[in-house]
């Protein structure tokens, strides 16, 4: 008999994108276009922002947002300590320091009362991560550091609401991924917004190797063979026309797909809560989990098993898994780099340890949840 096989993640597509990818096929039109541009209108309507600019990926939307903003060598940029490593690596592909401070246990976000402490004359800005959906404390993060810029990287939140405000407003700029993992996808892909416009024009002529008009408006222009001026440091960020059309229909389904996700978020809260081994997270109060991803602690004083005995256990049910992300002072390249300890940020070291995502996307159906859950309370 074959094992069932849940996935961590699995995109949800289908003819639409399918016959969305068609328009820029037999137009011929394949870099970025008229369907890129499409995508970027319906973005910055759904998100309630001024400027979006797609990308390649959310790593060069953040990239894109540091340079944007004048971040160079000698500036310092706040970022947690537990996300994945292109939050900090954005900082140094500008030249500057990323400086880490540690996260709650809780919410596997930034802990704003840690934050004071780590400013300094050098500090310019202060990139605030939405992990898994959930959006950090912003009110509480300009608290601490007032004057201080908020990047946001909202690369799994997509969709996700900070009491009242979306996700890709809370701060001065924000990007956001379309990696198969999330919510919605491109397959890669990534969106810059702000409401600055001096900004949005730097960020998108920077996606475009710095030119001063893009290949579309050159090219539908009187004079298409005269080649753009090019003043500034620029990179080939681009986002494909087929990438923006399949962006376009996955966009409209957007709150469907979160939509259909919470429910089972809150299935799996009422369905685990007698496990005081795990604890689930929670919708925030006055706002919208974007639900990327499921992301429980497992507390080992609690449990029969460590959390990667019980990554084992699920994996040999046929249950992908993963830790929630890493703590990136404890990476090669950071803890060598600065060297540094495992106990120097202890609750990113045990958000790294203790973490584990469970199966939660659009492809699951009602046995696949009751099949996880089942599973969770067989391990012994």
């Amino acid at each position: 008999m074959t094992q069932r096989r849940i996935q961590i993640a699995q995109p949800a597509l289908g003819e639409e994108e399918w016959l969305a990818l068609r328009a820029p096929i037999e137009s011929g039109w394949l870099t970025q276009g008229p369907k890129v541009a499409e995508f970027e209108r319906a973005f910055a309507a759904r998100h309630k922002v001024r400027h979006a600019i797609a990308c390649s990926n959310c790593t060069t939307a953040l990239h894109l947002a540091l340079a944007g903003l004048g971040i160079g060598p000698g500036d310092e940029v706040i970022v947690p300590a537990f996300t994945w490593i292109a939050t900090a690596n954005a900082a140094v592909y500008c030249g500057a320091r990323p400086v880490f401070v540690d996260v709650t246990r809780e919410t596997f976000n930034i802990d704003p009362r840690l934050i004071a402490a780590k400013l300094t004359p050098r500090t310019r800005a202060i990139v605030a991560v939405h992990l898994f959906g959930l959006c950090a404390d912003i009110d509480e993060i300009a608290r601490a550091a007032p004057g201080v810029t908020i990047v946001e990287d909202a690369a799994c939140a997509a969709g996700a609401v900070y009491k009242g405000r979306s996700a890709g407003t809370l701060g001065r700029v924000a990007g956001f991924s379309f990696h198969p993992r999330k919510s919605i996808t491109t397959g890669e892909g990534g969106m810059v917004t702000t409401d600055d416009d001096a900004l949005a024009e730097r960020v998108t002529r920077a996606r475009n190797h710095g030119a001063s008009v893009s290949e579309e408006q050159r090219h539908r222009g009187p004079r298409p063979y005269i080649l753009p001026d090019f003043d500034m440091l620029g990179y080939n960020y681009r986002m494909t026309d087929l990438q923006g059309a399949v962006g376009v229909v996955q966009l409209g389904r957007l709150d469907g797909f979160i939509d259909e996700r919470a429910r089972w978020a809150a299935w799996y809260r009422e369905r685990l809560a007698d496990l005081p081994w795990l604890r689930t997270p929670a919708e925030p109060a006055g706002g919208r989990h974007a639900w990327q991803a499921f992301t429980c602690y497992v507390d080992e004083s609690r449990a029969s098993v460590s959390r990667n005995a019980l990554m084992d256990a699920l994996e040999r049910r046929g249950i992908a898994t993963r830790p929630g992300t890493h703590a990136v002072h404890m990476l090669g390249y950071y803890r060598d780099l600065f060297g540094l300890k495992p106990e120097d940020f202890p609750a990113a070291r045990d958000c790294d340890r203790r973490s584990v995502s469970i199966p939660l996307h659009n492809r699951m159906s009602a046995e696949d949840y009751a099949y996880v859950a089942d599973a969770l309370h067989s391990v012994r």
